[in-house]
């Protein structure tokens, strides 16, 4: 029949949970209370998505968008071939990547095991897989074979180039994506050799996005009965959503002069560090009132007193002067003092933490961000347990890795056909977008709170901005001349503007009759925030029992570091990502040698992630369910990506510290200088036969000992050498294309402007156009988080002025007369445009 079974002794799958334990009980530490954390699916019936069932047949990096599924309660199941998936040889990943997951053995070369699966299909809601276009027709499993076998089907491809395109036959690897994706062309030194990030982020990137694009589907397919192919393509997740630059930029922006130059940007003071007694620190100097903090914390020196320095460019300029008077207040002074000195001033700091430092941190063992748990059968270590909170509880890790077939009961008998769940939302009409419905408050701010609420309105929800002039979000001060700029275009395509004090009594009863008709509130503040405005969930749900509230902030609402100030910069910083985004090879003492000053990370990402658990909620709610509350601490979503890596300094306490290039388990593998000005490859050879193919197309000595990993990686320094040789006399284009054609995962370094020529993007109509009144001219936008196949591309709707539909939403919305609505511009409650009349009538 081409299948494994294995079942437990009533017949059932052995779905029992892997012991999860706290990692303080496990080291001894004095955290009594916690003890386990870890649960069975069938214990969780307050998951959001505990009524879908997926078939999971991914491979790589692809499997994590499957796991995060699972972690907020979808029924898994992984599909393996005899003997297991390759994958299993990476052991801590493949743990990492499908923990939560039922597993069965089915053989699709087998015509029994092909039909098994469809026969399963038909029973399911969604289907991932990572064939390419060639291996899913031999296999007679193309989108349309699964959709004959289940109309109603939703089926996500998730491959490294997509199912179309001049590319889409070439392979890739996390390194590749990140070098053909535009991350590699702003990571390193300038006049140096670029530098990959830390593995693991860009990969993280590309499972967050499907499963974003996965659950948009499945509403689709619940409001229409019809299934859905979705497209979705590694390198385009990377393009547009690791840290785009066509997309919603952070704060220190600003600052920039000129664009990037053709090397590395210099950008050392964008998010400074400095030496400190025990180590380094960050800060983020983005809003005036931080930068005056820091001028009085230095003693007010006379020359940084010129009001121009409340503006970030000015101080970039004066960095030569500013920064060493800031380095020498800090030379004697700890981590800690300063990260807390800096917090009762109201100026973001933060320590930077090695690897060893973050497992210990009690932040994150007090907050269940880790814990310790059994990665495979005996092998124990501290490991992130997920992403998200869920009315409080984690939704993350319950149990382990299934072992082969370990689920194999689950083919047993007929599968159980369920109905789709009422959304309690209308059929959608023709063309309507499928999250066309809802209606999203969106409190949220600067690039986390844009990518969330952007997501909905993309896809058809009426999200509402809601601002409030005395407190405007960040991403209206990036330049100068109010209106508008680019990054607040992008991130706020697409919605309405409400401007609204909600610290008046008025303003927030306004906020609340809103509340009443919504469906979810998004938030970014500091925690505690909501609650000191009266808009807990807790409190709203008293106005609106099925409202989501989703409220995230740098470090979460618990726990000791609850109260830190945090942007992008600093959750790095204190959480292991910069320490091993640096050169190695500068002393370890030097802050220039840190090389993440030109991200966002984990921004963007944890924006997506937001998105993904906040339509999660929507969808678990049903028809006359509840809402609930989602918590997202973005330090979490930097922690989760560097699982395997923490994992690995978890077991080898010392030994893990900033790769540089030389990932340790590949070998030849890294960047690679070609011909021309500045110009770069990555190619990465990912086991023997890749090898082999590599040998042959460039010539390198195929002698016995370097057949083997072991003795590639004995000799690596010799033959990247001869490796570097080769391609130095090539053109970055021309390396790509030879080792391509030979099977051989390379790409070009691809910088920002190149992104919109480059053939795979034009071929897949990537990047729209996004115009808007205000700006000098239209700008490049991305076109779409995967390609669907009825789902229309999102429009590039123009992004709000300040209060821009105010009297619109109030009348339309909560029925109030103009008459109503003058009173309340009038007392400053509600805050139309410069131009509405009744200020007009006031200013004259």
């Amino acid at each position: 029949m081409g299948t494994a079974r294995s079942a437990a002794a009533d017949g059932r799958p052995d779905t029992r949970s892997a012991e999860v334990r706290s990692p303080m009980t496990a080291h001894g530490g004095g955290a009594a209370g916690l003890g386990r954390v870890g649960m069975t699916p069938e214990s969780s019936p307050t998951l959001p998505l505990r009524a879908l069932r997926v078939l999971d047949l991914t491979e790589g990096a692809a499997e994590s968008c499957g796991r995060f599924l699972a972690d907020l309660g979808a029924e898994v199941v992984r599909v393996e071939p005899p003997g297991g998936s390759p994958g299993r040889r990476d052991v801590v990943g493949f743990g990492l990547r499908n923990a939560n997951k039922l597993g069965v053995v089915l053989d699709l070369t087998d015509p029994a095991g092909r039909a098994e699966l469809l026969r399963q299909a038909r029973a399911a809601d969604v289907l991932l897989e990572s064939f390419r276009g060639r291996e899913a027709r031999a296999l007679g499993l193309t989108p349309e074979d699964l959709h004959a076998a289940n109309p109603a089907l939703v089926v996500v491809s998730i491959t490294d180039f997509g199912r179309t395109g001049p590319w889409a036959d070439r392979v890739a690897t996390e390194d590749v994506l990140a070098a053909a994706g535009g991350v590699l062309s702003r990571s390193g030194l300038p006049g140096g050799t670029p530098l990959l990030p830390p593995a693991r982020l860009v990969a993280q990137t590309v499972g967050v996005h499907a499963a974003w694009a996965t659950l948009v589907a499945y509403v689709k397919r619940v409001r229409t009965g019809r299934g859905e192919h979705v497209d979705v393509s590694s390198f385009e997740a990377v393009v547009h959503g690791f840290d785009p630059g066509f997309g919603t930029q952070g704060s220190a922006a600003a600052g920039r002069s000129e664009t990037f130059p053709r090397d590395r940007p210099d950008a050392a003071n964008y998010y400074p560090v400095y030496p400190c007694a025990d180590g380094h620190v960050r800060i983020c100097l983005l809003a005036k009132r931080q930068w005056r903090a820091m001028f009085e914390w230095l003693g007010e020196p006379e020359e940084f007193a010129d009001p121009r320095f409340d503006a970030i460019p000015a101080r970039f300029e004066a960095s030569d002067r500013l920064n060493p008077l800031i380095a020498a207040l800090f030379a004697d002074r700890t981590r800690e003092e300063l990260t807390l000195e800096g917090s009762r001033r109201g100026i973001p700091v933060a320590g930077m933490l090695t690897l060893d430092e973050v497992l210990e941190a009690d932040h994150f063992t007090l907050t269940g961000t880790l814990a310790d748990a059994e990665m495979a059968d005996g092998l124990w270590a501290r490991v992130p347990t997920g992403y998200v909170s869920v009315d409080g509880l984690r939704a993350g890790l319950r149990t382990r890795a299934p072992r082969p077939g370990e689920h194999g009961a689950l083919l047993d008998g007929p599968p159980v056909t369920r109905e789709a769940p009422d959304l309690g939302l209308p059929a959608l009409d023709e063309g309507a977008r499928p999250l066309a419905g809802l209606r999203v408050l969106d409190l949220g701010v600067i690039v986390f709170g844009a990518e969330l609420s952007r997501l909905f309105a993309d896809q058809g929800a009426d999200v509402i901005k809601v601002e409030n002039s005395a407190f405007p979000d960040g991403l209206r001060q990036t330049r100068k001349g109010g209106g508008m700029n680019a990054s607040f275009a992008w991130g706020q395509r697409n919605k309405r503007g409400l401007g609204l004090d909600l610290r008046s009594e008025e303003g927030a009863r306004l906020f609340r009759e809103l509340v009443a008709g919504a469906d979810l509130v998004a938030a970014n503040f500091k925690p505690g925030t909501l609650e000191s405005l009266g808009f807990s969930h807790a409190e709203l749900t008293t106005i609106n029992p099925r409202i989501v509230v989703s409220d995230s902030s740098a470090f979460g609402g618990r726990g000791p570091w609850r109260t830190r100030m945090g942007y992008g910069p600093l959750v790095r910083a204190s959480c292991g990502v910069s320490t091993l985004w640096r050169d190695p090879d500068r002393e370890a003492s030097d802050p220039a040698a840190f090389c993440d000053g030109s991200t966002v990370y984990p921004d963007h990402v944890a924006g997506h992630v937001g998105a993904v658990a906040a339509l999660a909620a929507l969808i678990g709610r049903g028809a006359d369910g509840p809402g609930c509350s989602v918590e997202i601490a973005q330090a979490d979503v930097a922690v989760v990506a560097l699982g395997p890596t923490l994992v690995r300094a978890s077991l080898e306490p010392g030994t893990v510290a900033a790769e540089g290039n030389a990932r340790p388990d590949v070998a030849p593998a890294g960047v690679f200088p070609c011909a021309g000005d500045d110009e770069w490859c990555v190619i990465e050879v990912r086991d023997d036969e890749d090898w082999r193919r590599l040998a042959g197309a460039t010539g390198l000595p195929d002698e016995p000992d370097l057949r083997t990993l072991a003795g590639r990686l004995a000799r690596r320094e010799e033959i990247e050498k001869q490796l570097a040789a080769w391609t130095a006399e090539r053109a970055a284009e021309e390396v790509t294309a030879l080792l391509q054609s030979a099977g051989v995962p390379a790409a070009a370094m691809l910088r920002l402007p190149d992104e919109l020529t480059h053939p795979q993007l034009v071929a897949r109509d990537s990047f729209h156009t996004l115009a808007h009144p205000m700006l000098s001219a239209p700008v490049p936008a991305a076109a779409r988080v995967a390609r669907f196949s009825s789902i229309a591309d999102p429009d590039q709707g123009p992004a709000p002025t300040p209060g821009e539909h105010t009297r619109e939403i109030v009348r339309t919305l909560l029925g109030r007369d103009d008459r109503e609505i003058d009173e309340l511009v009038r007392s400053g409650v509600l805050q139309p445009p410069p131009d509405d009349p009744v200020l007009s009538e006031e200013s004259a």
